[in-house]
């Protein structure tokens, strides 16, 4: 994988992308931006449903251009420091859920695995759609799969 530059992250754009710099680390850089992300899930939980996902809709847009700008800058399409895609796609996963050691295991862990296994469509998103977007997307699908079983196993339990 290409070293970052430690100049790139003197600016605001390439810092965010890297997930204020969990992204750096030389093994697993995917797991330690997750990791990175759920500090700020913790705040995001405390809002409501409503503004949750807007907040969660500006990430994404604005990961679309940060992170379409750090590849640029790269010259590489989807660098494995680049983590802000993590961010998003686990605040998906985490959405709704009860603020419970348990359930934020379980979505952390199920929103790795979906990221890494990339089961169908994800790993065709990944591998056709390019920039920005396309560094995003697999992670918002992967988030979106992790959501999805986790409220079926929270519907499920619960009954």
């Amino acid at each position: 994988m290409k070293k970052i530059p430690p100049a790139l992250l003197a600016n605001p754009i390439h810092l965010l992308s890297v997930g204020f710099g969990s992204g750096l680390s030389p093994k697993a850089p995917g797991t330690f931006g997750t990791l990175a992300a759920l500090p700020f899930w913790c705040a995001l939980q405390l809002l409501s449903p409503l503004p949750y996902l807007l907040v969660v809709i500006v990430a994404f847009v604005l990961g679309v251009y940060l992170c379409g700008k750090t590849a640029d800058a790269l010259d590489v399409h989807d660098h494995g420091g680049i983590v802000w895609d993590e961010f998003v796609g686990l605040w998906i996963a985490l959405f709704a859920l009860p603020f419970e050691w348990p359930w934020i295991v379980l979505g952390f862990v199920l929103f790795r695995l979906f990221d890494i296994w990339k089961p169908w469509p994800i790993r065709v998103l990944d591998a056709k759609v390019h920039g920005g977007l396309g560094i995003m997307i697999d992670d918002v699908v992967a988030g979106v799969y992790a959501l999805a079983l986790l409220q079926w196993l929270r519907w499920y339990l619960l009954v």
